[in-house]
């Protein structure tokens, strides 16, 4: 877990500072409009839903916005979004998945290519790359509401896979397809995660030095500002200078 988590704590700090928030809550509507319209709009019985409203919470989305984005989900005439996938690579060798949502397959395709040649990565067919990733469930919580051993022993009863326990709170991580299962009694003992969703998880992370660090840092970013852009997974770790440099 350590290459996702180390990359996401950077681009979440960044993003605090650099992101555009209309841009960040737009993306954010977007994915609690689809959820909604693929499911029920009741988040009790939506993981999907609540998943995209918890992560809604943790940028300070106003609560109007996403009541507003909720209701637009029983719109006749809203935008019909669909999920796509998108795989590459990067600067080293470096494996990258990219979650979409769009209305226009061909804009988006030629925005994430585009994003991918001019910092220095290749867009790849689908499934190019997937195999070195595995699906799963996470459910975050905050370190207070738990010491490492209490959450470790809870998340093994749970069913869960894995557990990762810091300052920054505690991580678990289980199978997709135990992943209600195992989201339900964490929240039983628990309460309310901080963070929920299934993501990719890089088998396996590859080490890469300070230069092609920066590179790839400067694609994700490239890649995530595209509109329709979700979430982009990676399989490469960086070094603690590097990590120090970009968190400073």
């Amino acid at each position: 877990m350590a290459g996702h988590s180390q990359f996401k704590n950077i681009m979440h700090r960044k993003g605090r500072v650099d992101a555009v928030r209309s841009k960040v809550f737009g993306k954010l509507a977007r994915e609690i409009t689809v959820a909604a319209k693929l499911g029920t709009p009741d988040p009790a019985m939506n993981p999907r839903l609540r998943a995209a409203i918890l992560a809604a919470r943790a940028e300070n989305m106003p609560k109007d916005n996403i009541e507003r984005a909720i209701k637009k989900a029983a719109g006749a005439d809203g935008e019909n979004y669909e999920d796509i996938r998108y795989e590459g690579y990067g600067p080293g060798g470096a494996a990258l998945i990219v979650e979409a949502q769009t209305d226009n397959r061909n804009r988006t395709a030629s925005d994430v290519r585009s994003a991918f040649t001019k910092s220095g990565g290749s867009l790849a067919e689908t499934g190019a790359v997937a195999f070195m990733f595995d699906r799963v469930g996470v459910i975050a919580y905050p370190a207070s509401v738990a010491d490492a051993d209490t959450m470790l022993e809870a998340a093994i009863e749970a069913g869960a896979d894995d557990v990762s326990s810091g300052e920054d709170g505690h991580e678990v991580v289980c199978a997709q397809d135990s992943y209600g299962e195992v989201t339900k009694a964490l929240e039983a003992r628990f309460g309310e995660p901080s963070r929920t969703g299934l993501i990719w998880k890089a088998q396996n992370t590859i080490d890469v030095d300070d230069e092609t660090g920066e590179k790839l840092i400067r694609l994700v970013e490239v890649i995530e500002d595209q509109d329709d852009v979700q979430h982009v997974y990676v399989n490469f770790a960086l070094s603690d200078a590097l990590v120090a440099k970009l968190q400073a």
